[in-house]
């Protein structure tokens, strides 16, 4: 069986997969810049600060794949941002190559393409249009994996996340939620699958409202058993409970959008007509 090395397992979504991924990888490292507060005995952890390279080639040692959910997860200041996504995503990425390892799934975001209409389908081959600090962070992490992929050889598979939950918890997530168990078979499509050289897939369930073409993934073989319709009344009366937001409700990046926005609204909305 591969050893298979998880970051980000103290997050939300590393701690959903903590559950779901063993029965799949028995060996399974996890590893963040602190362990879990529920790590369990059989569960093997080992700590890094991925801005540091040699903790990260230390957790990368004898290891044949990894799912890299690690660094800072939401928007924020400018280093926070540099040191966890820029710098660590990068160090992953390099001592992922320095020690062999083979494959490397890496969790982009939904936040790569943030300043896309709601109205508007798009793929995986639009220009990016990142949607803050955070958004730039992970359209960074696809281009230092794509360049890892064609120099070094790294077989790498970019998931741009929607919302991973257990349920769509407003309106703009009845488009992009991702159930977990969908999650995990992206993540083992980017592990296992013998065409992989690198790809971006959308992290989207069965969504009937979904704003992606996410045909790439269908192509490898992709099924999600997830639909958001199942769930629209929750959602929308967690909607119910929100301000209206002009610019947020616009864009499918939703308050990543409006948060600091001082803009022209107008200028992106007819950009985005083109």
């Amino acid at each position: 069986m591969p050893r298979i090395l998880m970051t980000g397992a103290s997050g939300g979504i590393g701690t959903r997969l903590r559950k779901l991924l063993p029965p799949i990888y028995p060996d399974l490292l996890l590893s963040d810049i602190r362990p879990p507060k529920d790590l369990g005995p059989n569960e093997q952890f080992k700590a890094a600060d991925l801005s540091d390279l040699a903790q990260c080639e230390a957790i990368c040692e004898g290891v044949d794949g990894i799912i890299h959910f690690g660094g800072y997860s939401v928007e924020g200041p400018w280093n926070d941002i540099l040191q966890a996504n820029i710098i660590g995503g990068y160090n992953l990425f390099e001592a992922a190559y320095r020690k062999g390892v083979k494959r490397v799934v890496f969790a982009s975001s939904n936040h790569t393409v943030g300043f896309y209409p709601r109205h508007r389908r798009i793929d995986t081959d639009v220009t990016v249009r990142p949607d803050g600090r955070y958004g730039v962070s992970k359209v960074f992490g696809e281009a230092v994996g794509s360049l890892y992929a064609d120099k070094h050889g790294l077989k790498v598979t970019c998931i741009r996340i929607g919302n991973c939950d257990e349920k769509p918890l407003d309106h703009r997530r009845i488009a992009m939620w991702l159930m977990p168990e969908d999650l995990v078979q992206l993540c083992r499509i980017g592990l296992e699958h013998p065409d992989i050289h690198f790809e971006i897939f959308y992290g989207v369930s069965l969504n009937e409202r979904a704003w992606w073409d996410n045909h790439r993934a269908y192509e490898f073989g992709y099924r999600p058993i997830g639909r958001s319709e199942d769930h629209v009344a929750h959602a929308m009366a967690e909607q119910a409970k929100l301000k209206p937001d002009p610019i947020g409700d616009h864009f499918q990046g939703g308050a990543f959008c409006s948060n600091e926005f001082d803009g022209d609204a107008s200028r992106i909305i007819d950009w985005n007509k083109r």
